[in-house]
């Protein structure tokens, strides 16, 4: 594992902020939780586990090649996983570079659940992963495949397998219905919690080769004990002294990459790590630098960046994690904490008790509704003010609560040929949104799905630097999808999501425009074409 700073500034940038870094090695090799500071120290003292992680997970290893010798047996090769933020990012990323194939349920879209659903039920076994035990998106997934098990007349004790913290309502739960149960380490959190039974068991049912990943990682524990050659050490110091220095955009390049996806998992943590106290580190993922002052380029196995970091997936995350709880001691964050994801979940919780608002649009643009503050008089009109919205040292987000694999898929127009096609319909992904708001400002551009985002960058979006711009898309549900036991159907909870997620912003005095799809195909089109007229 190397870490190369490419840039003079970066180098400075680390070198002050060595000093303070100094006995780190130590004091984490011996995990001494003060490390952050008296605040940060209980939420520390039980945060640490990743750090043995490498050695510790090998005892998952015997019980987890059962499992998959089970699976492979009884002809289950459809491998579901219904997990959010940490439980779910690091396995895609594992099954994305090992190229097998890994169903993740991280949404409560109903298009996209029952996709998964009606694929291959009889050969699916799906992994219900959840620190907490009680994360309502996970639990959703969880009913909704009891009940596809049953109807299908499969028992769902073959079918089921739990990943959960020791004594969590899942656990109970597993327990009394038959699962077989994998307990994960209490001492780690979701986001850190990569090389843990949340990363190895799904991904070791899809067909990865996790030893590998361990192999990898426990190369780098001697290293991480050191002062000079440390990468962990060298990364922290490069993102925590660039941040101070007021480099705090993080843009993640890995085209060049075997590893596939990584930036996707760098940004929970690192957003969710640092994000809090309006202090924090803005990652940006797919992205073209735009030579902006406070940005800093990490590369992938590329020379293309600010810094260079190259390594296995496995070393990757480890040193990763460690970088990231550096950076909170370098800004003075605790690293270990998510103080304000709570706040969307509650005010979720409100919005599915006493219904949506009343208020309806202040705008409607053919297939597109806007909810909020605004005095365009178009879609494009809306864009524009976003755009100009955007502080000088701020950002804009895009957040979708729509289908994440086909909400972009819109069909090219009838009697369209090649010459009359747009750069929208030669490229409709999600990313082409971003991309063509980004070449209208010189500000990053982000782009989320929700709800994943909200196990993500939601904590920054809300804790961190108050100089953020939102745009949400929601979309008409048509084809709903029951939640047995709940009084609530999937399209009821994204939207709720969506608008309690508004409500945290607008508490917060945060700009944020919603678009609803009234018709989702035809909205995508016409969002496309409105960014384009921007």
């Amino acid at each position: 594992m190397d870490v190369t700073y490419r840039e003079e500034g970066v180098a400075e940038a680390a070198a002050s902020v060595a000093a303070r870094l100094a006995d780190a090695p130590a004091r984490l090799a011996a995990g001494d939780a003060t490390l952050w500071g008296a605040a940060a120290e209980p939420e520390a003292a039980v945060r640490l586990g990743w750090l043995t992680l490498p050695r510790t997970s090998r005892e998952l290893l015997p019980e987890i090649d059962k499992l998959v010798e089970r699976a492979r047996a009884e002809g289950l090769d459809h491998v579901v996983l219904a997990g959010m933020g940490g439980s779910s990012l690091a396995p895609e990323v594992i099954c994305n570079t090992a190229d097998v194939p890994l169903t993740v349920l991280d949404t409560t879209d109903p298009a996209q659940v029952r996709r998964a659903l009606d694929d291959r039920l009889d050969r699916t076994i799906v992994v219900v992963a959840s620190k907490s035990g009680s994360t309502v998106e996970t639990d959703s997934h969880r009913r909704i495949y009891e009940e596809a098990f049953r109807s299908a007349g499969i028992d769902p004790s073959d079918r089921i397998v739990v990943v959960t913290d020791p004594g969590s309502p899942l656990e109970q739960e597993a327990i009394e219905a038959g699962y077989t149960i994998f307990l994960a380490d209490p001492d780690v959190g979701g986001r850190y919690s990569a090389l843990s039974a949340f990363g190895l068991v799904p991904s070791a049912l899809a067909g990865a080769e996790v030893a590998d990943l361990l192999d990898e990682a426990e190369e780098m524990l001697p290293l991480l004990r050191l002062t000079e050659g440390n990468p962990g050490l060298a990364l922290g110091a490069a993102l925590g002294g660039a941040a101070l220095a007021g480099r705090d955009k993080l843009i993640l390049e890995d085209q060049l990459s075997e590893i596939n996806g990584l930036p996707d998992w760098i940004e929970q943590l690192v957003a969710e790590s640092t994000g809090k106290h309006g202090k924090g580190i803005l990652p940006v993922v797919a992205a073209e630098p735009t030579g902006a002052r406070d940005e800093l380029v990490v590369a992938i196995e590329s020379d293309d960046g600010d810094v260079r970091v190259d390594g296995s997936l496995g070393a990757q995350f480890l040193v990763w994690e460690y970088a990231t709880a550096l950076t909170g001691l370098v800004l003075g964050v605790n690293p270990f904490d998510q103080p304000d994801v709570a706040e969307a979940k509650d005010n979720t919780a409100r919005v599915l008790e006493e219904g949506p608002a009343a208020a309806g649009p202040v705008l409607v643009d053919g297939p597109v509704e806007v909810y909020g503050e605004t005095h365009a008089k178009d879609l494009s009109g809306v864009l524009t003010e976003l755009l100009h919205a955007v502080p000088a040292d701020g950002y804009l987000a895009v957040m979708a609560y729509l289908d994440r694999l086909a909400a972009f898929d819109a069909p090219m127009p009838k009697d369209a040929d090649f010459e009359q096609m747009t750069e929208a319909w030669m490229a409709a992904d999600a990313q082409t949104l971003r991309a063509l708001l980004a070449l209208r400002t010189e500000r990053p551009v982000t782009f989320g799905w929700g709800p994943r985002f909200l196990h993500s960058t939601g904590q920054y979006h809300k804790g961190g630097p108050s100089n953020g711009v939102f745009l949400q898309i929601t979309g008409a549900v048509t084809a709903d999808v029951h939640i047995p036991g709940k009084p609530y159907t999937l399209g009821e909870l994204q939207l709720a999501q969506a608008l309690g997620d508004q409500r945290a912003l607008a508490e917060r005095g945060r700009p944020a425009i919603r678009l609803h799809l009234t018709d989702r195909v035809a909205g995508i089109a016409h969002l496309l074409a409105a960014a384009q007229e921007v």
